[in-house]
């Protein structure tokens, strides 16, 4: 019998607003969370998202406007000193930013992110398609 793995739990989107204050080293703290393989950047300018691991991004200056979730998710104002918890498979996009904008990002034990972009072929086969094993166990 084919096994598949379970659905990955549905965890929120977490946005924590003035959470940093200034002159904290901001990689410290995350590393002491259990973050790490910290980079410091901005976010894309296309929706993408990560599906093997989760995702923090630090504001460490700037402000931007982001769209989490999605080509249909919720736009939110970043600014210096707010923390998003991404969920792994959670889409987010940078819309605009301030010029100063920088962002650590970091992952739950230095996890290697992969990058995907929502295309067909990155997504697994959906259970209901001809060529998944309910048709082959079925017989519908």
């Amino acid at each position: 019998m084919v096994r598949y793995p379970t659905p990955p739990p549905d965890f929120p989107l977490l946005i924590y607003k003035s959470v940093f204050e200034d002159g904290v080293d901001i990689p410290a703290i995350l590393n002491s969370n259990g973050w790490s393989g910290e980079w410091l950047g901005s976010v894309h300018p296309f929706h993408h998202y990560h599906s093997n691991t989760h995702e923090v991004l630090a504001v460490k200056e700037g402000h931007a406007t982001l769209q989490l979730g999605g080509e249909q998710g919720e736009v939110v104002e970043a600014e210096k000193g707010d923390l998003i918890i991404l969920p792994a498979g959670y889409g987010h996009k940078k819309l605009e930013a301030s010029e100063d904008y920088a962002n650590y990002g970091a992952y739950p034990g230095g996890v290697s992110f992969d990058m995907c972009y929502g295309k067909p072929e990155e997504r697994p086969e959906p259970v209901f398609s001809q060529n998944s094993p309910l048709f082959y166990y079925w017989k519908i």
